[in-house]
């Protein structure tokens, strides 16, 4: 699937449980999403739209659209590494791009919008244990399910050096993200091989190529 010009991708999220997790919980939450949005903004080469809605809602829009899958997968670590009982719904669609992006996107309603907000409400109806959700059927669709439920096994320490590993800019060293989490590179290299982030990372490169 060759991406179209002036395409966006938006992901539009609900954190998981949000009543049971209160108020300042929440907070935390949201506030490790944002922290995720700011850094993936060299990932597009301009800044990262990023809004809360609807209280426990939030919602991003990429610049690049065919980072989507990676960028569902990093903020799903970021929440994991914050705290294990952390997760979102995300819904991904593409569309046009807007003439002008606001930077509060409760304020937008165009076609990549409304297509994630409908994949969203489709996503939370389902019967099945799908979290992340991409509104396109083809490959990118059934990679997404596929990264999806490998990614809700992912432990607090497998999230924390997946975070510090996504990045499609480059190939960050295990000794690296070693003395970044304060661990021992053995240990890094456990918690990557065990949440199979080496076929991950395979997987989205292969599916990014596909844009090219």
């Amino acid at each position: 699937m060759k991406q179209k010009r002036n395409t966006i991708a938006v992901l539009t999220g609900d954190i998981v449980g949000s009543t049971a997790l209160g108020a300042a919980q929440l907070e935390h939450a949201l506030s490790a999403l944002e922290r995720c949005a700011h850094a993936q903004a060299d990932w597009m080469g301009t800044s990262l739209h990023f809004t809360r809605h609807r209280g426990d809602g939030w919602q991003v829009a990429l610049a690049k659209p065919h980072y989507a899958l990676r960028s569902a997968l990093a903020f799903r670590a970021a929440l994991r590494s914050h705290n294990p009982d952390f997760d979102s719904y995300i819904a991904m669609a593409t569309g046009e791009a807007p003439s002008v992006l606001p930077s509060d996107l409760n304020r937008e309603s165009s076609e990549a919008f409304i297509r994630s907000g409908q994949a969203l409400d489709d996503l939370k109806a389902t019967k099945h244990a799908q979290r992340i959700l991409h509104q396109d059927q083809s490959a990118i669709g059934a990679a997404t399910i596929l990264a999806d439920h490998i990614s809700q096994g992912w432990t607090q320490a497998q999230a924390a050096a997946i975070l510090n590993s996504i990045t499609p800019l480059e190939d960050i060293s295990y000794t690296y993200i070693a003395q970044t989490l304060g661990k021992s590179r053995q240990a890094v290299t456990k918690s990557l091989d065990g949440a199979g982030f080496g076929m991950i990372k395979l997987a989205l490169e292969t599916l990014e190529r596909d844009f090219d």
